[in-house]
């Protein structure tokens, strides 16, 4: 049994985070040492986790290490993954590994280390409701603080001037799986539960995973590494035209940057939607060190006569699926390219088909009347992640990882966690809390007059040595 709602202070807080994701967490990391700002944030889980069930052995995050939390809004930060590093001892270690881009694992544990240690951070805490008071000019964020089992402890009402989403995305299930997944006993996960099922997908008979991105490239690996040579049954199927690399070039990265971002902003909704679809490569495409371990593994498996009994299949979307007996499942496909139809009978499926953005509807409820949205019924977001509200609502709300609709690409990229995060406390604080570059990117992506670039620093002339031999 609840007890009844605790009302804090009347004085309101400066600005209360939903979601303790990685985005929100820089956000949370880089308010820290501005004192003058009462900040908290609030998460359901008990405790921070990052894809736990995508921390396959080896697999790495797809930008460099200095892609953390803080580093490129404040490299001095004490919050920054070097800093961990030296914190756990293994500033050394890291520097000879001589790696770029660090472990998959390493990263959650570098954003848990944060968690764990930054304040104002309030977990087991579920955020029900965000209203606005226009009599006091607060938003009131309804929230339930969870015990250990996830069961209804207290209520609690928290007044803000400021809110900021930064709820994350959720497992995506294509309509002609759920009711796959949604029946007990079926062996069909998502790639989200990977590690959780792993056993009991190396133990199954037949196994097909469904889904031609960087999650699917990894556990169609993992599964082959793990299965015995000539026995491997294993399908891989994917709705791309080709198990594609991510686009990687140091111009095609580009993409990711503050520049393209506010260039994406900038178009019609009609282009930016187009856009968002065809350059799906820059995002769902599979790393080149994957796709060549993948290769080398096959080829290893050639070596004494034969062919792996693995079959990899691009542009093929499952049509419907349904179980037969009690054991297996069958899978209608459908071949894009050849308009031709078949059946694939597996004993396991692992959905490596994605996430999609945490619909913000049910929080929003309450402010619905207020929020402007496009043709498409999504909310508008100007250029500082801001959603566009009635000209009556005096407090703001910002959004992380919800604006990939008119901000890009870039909205998901780790890569852009501590800019944008520095954009929208640059935007509360009203001033220029985090000095941030005018340009990043060498490639200018419309017509309009470039900003002006600064001078080059000039090189100090020296004093040309003396030789004072006599």
């Amino acid at each position: 049994m609840t007890s009844p709602p605790h009302h804090e202070s009347d004085v309101p807080r400066d600005l209360v985070g939903i979601g303790i994701g990685p985005f929100n967490l820089s956000l949370a990391a880089l308010a820290h040492p501005l004192t003058a700002l009462d900040t908290v944030f609030y998460e359901q889980r008990p405790g921070f986790d990052w894809h736990p069930g995508l921390l396959i052995e080896g697999a790495t995050v797809q930008v460099p290490f200095l892609a953390d939390l803080v580093t490129l809004a404040d490299p001095t930060s004490h919050w920054s993954f070097l800093n961990y590093l030296r914190n756990r001892d293994r500033l050394f270690p890291f520097y000879f590994a001589e790696r770029f881009h660090s472990l998959r694992a390493e990263y959650d544990a570098y954003c848990r280390w944060v968690a764990e240690n930054l304040p104002g951070l309030h977990f087991s805490h579920q955020v029900d409701a965000v209203r606005w008071n226009p009599e006091h000019e607060v938003f009131e964020v309804d929230h339930t603080r969870l015990d250990a089992e996830g069961e209804a402890e207290s209520l609690g009402r928290t007044h803000t001037r400021n809110i900021v989403f930064g709820v994350g995305t959720a497992p995506y299930v294509p309509d002609p799986l759920k009711p796959l997944v949604e029946v007990a006993g079926v062996p069909v996960v998502h790639a989200a539960d990977y590690l959780e099922h792993r056993e009991a997908f190396l133990a199954a008979g037949h196994v097909t995973v469904v889904g031609s991105g960087q999650s699917g490239a990894e556990i169609f690996l993992d599964l082959l590494r793990h299965r015995p040579p000539g026995r491997e049954r294993l399908h891989w199927l994917g709705r791309t035209e080709a198990f594609a690399p991510m686009e990687y070039s140091k111009l095609g990265l580009e993409h990711f940057t503050p520049d393209y971002s506010r260039y994406f902003h900038g178009l019609s909704e009609p282009v930016r939607d187009r856009l968002v679809a065809a350059q799906w490569q820059l995002h769902k495409g599979i790393d080149a060190e994957t796709i060549a371990a993948i290769h080398d593994e096959l080829y290893r498996r050639t070596l004494h006569g034969g062919w792996p009994d693995a079959v990899l299949t691009p542009g093929v979307r499952v049509r419907t699926a349904g179980r037969v007996a009690t054991t297996k499942i069958e899978l209608h496909l459908e071949h894009v390219q050849q308009d031709s139809r078949s059946r694939l009978t597996t004993d396991a499926v692992v959905l490596a088909t994605g996430y999609r953005e945490r619909p913000l509807d049910r929080i929003l409820a309450g402010l619905d009347p207020l929020v402007c949205r496009d043709s498409a019924g999504r909310p508008q977001v100007d250029e500082a992640f801001r959603l566009v509200l009635d000209p009556s609502v005096t407090g703001t709300v910002y959004v992380q990882n919800a604006e990939r609709h008119t901000h890009g690409v870039g909205a998901p990229d780790l890569g852009l966690a501590a800019w944008r995060s520095a954009t929208i406390l640059n935007s509360l604080t009203e001033k220029e809390t985090y000095p941030l570059p005018t340009r990043t990117a060498f490639t200018s992506f419309g017509l309009e007059p470039l900003r002006k670039v600064p001078s080059p620093r000039q090189a100090r002339i020296l004093t040309p040595l003396v030789d004072d031999r006599s």
